[in-house]
C-alpha cells in the first residue's frame, strides 16, 4: 500500500478535544480499536451520495492498514472503490467519529473478501450531548432557508446566532408569526457561507422570549449527512480561529 497522504483539510497537530480533532497516533489507533471492539456501525459515503455500511473488522497501526467487511452487495461496492473521495462516519456511545478513508480497496481470493484502506492520520470527534458551540463572526453567514410551517408560501431567511453539530440557535424576527415548539420542519438549507450549504431537518427544541429584535428559536439536526456533519466540523474549527485571531488583535 503506498505511504499515507496527510490530511487534505487540516494541518496536522497536536490534540486538542475542544476542536473535535485528534491526530495523535495512539489515540486515533484507540478510538480504531474501539470500533473494532464494539463492532459499531461505519457508514461509507462519497459526494456523490453512494454508500454503505460495513464494521471495522482490526488495526493494523504498524502497516498503517485498516480491514473492514466488505459484505456481499459488490455492485454496491463499485462507486465507492471508484471515488477519489470517501467518508467514514460512525458512533461510540455520544461521541460521533469521522475521517476520510484513503486508498479503499478489495482484496478477496475463492473463499473470502474484506476490504483494506489506509489509516486515517486526522479523525473528527464530537461530544454529541455537550454540544461545544461558536458564534458566527460576521452577519452575513450562516443562514437558514425554510417555509414557515404555518404558512406556505412564507419564505423565511433567518441569521443564525450560534452553531454546533447537534444544531443551531436562530433569531426569529419580531414581525414573523411565532412557530410552536416541537416541530420538525423539512427541506431546511443551510448555509455556512457562499460556498458551503446543505439541506436538513431541523426540531425546533424551544423558543426564547421575544427581544428587540426577536425571539431566539434553539434546533436541533433531525439526521445529518456525513457531508453536512463534514462540513459543520470544518466550519466550527475555522470559526475558533478566526475568533482566537480576532481576540489577539
Amino acid at each position: 500500500m503506498s505511504e499515507p497522504r496527510p490530511p487534505r483539510t487540516l494541518k496536522s497537530r497536536a490534540v486538542n478535544a475542544g476542536e473535535f480533532r485528534v491526530d495523535s497516533p495512539p489515540e486515533i489507533h484507540a478510538l480504531l480499536e474501539e470500533l473494532v471492539r464494539t463492532q459499531a456501525r461505519l457508514q461509507l459515503s462519497t459526494p456523490e451520495g453512494a454508500g454503505l455500511q460495513t464494521r471495522l473488522w482490526s488495526v493494523d497501526s504498524a502497516g498503517g492498514v485498516l480491514s473492514l467487511d466488505a459484505g456481499s452487495d459488490r455492485d454496491a461496492l463499485a462507486p465507492l472503490l471508484a471515488s477519489a473521495e470517501l467518508t467514514a462516519l460512525a458512533y461510540l456511545d455520544n461521541i460521533r467519529l469521522q475521517f476520510d478513508l484513503d486508498g479503499l480497496v478489495l482484496v478477496s481470493d475463492d473463499s473470502d473478501a474484506c476490504l483494506r484502506a489506509e489509516l486515517p492520520r486526522l479523525i473528527y470527534r464530537f461530544q454529541r450531548r455537550q454540544a461545544y458551540r461558536v458564534q458566527p463572526t460576521t452577519s452575513l453567514y450562516p443562514v437558514v432557508s425554510l417555509r414557515h410551517p404555518a404558512i406556505a408560501d412564507m419564505h423565511l431567511r433567518l441569521r443564525v446566532l450560534d452553531v454546533s453539530a447537534g444544531g443551531l440557535a436562530l433569531l426569529l424576527p419580531r414581525d414573523v408569526p411565532p412557530i410552536e415548539p416541537g416541530l420538525v420542519l423539512a427541506g431546511v438549507v443551510v448555509e455556512l457561507d457562499r460556498d458551503s450549504r446543505f439541506e436538513v431537518q431541523l426540531r425546533l427544541q424551544h423558543i426564547g422570549a421575544p427581544g428587540p429584535q426577536g425571539s431566539q428559536i434553539g434546533c436541533q439536526f433531525v439526521e445529518l449527512s456525513p457531508m453536512a456533519a463534514r462540513a459543520l466540523h470544518v466550519y466550527i474549527d475555522q470559526t475558533q480561529k478566526r475568533r482566537r485571531l480576532l481576540a489577539k488583535r
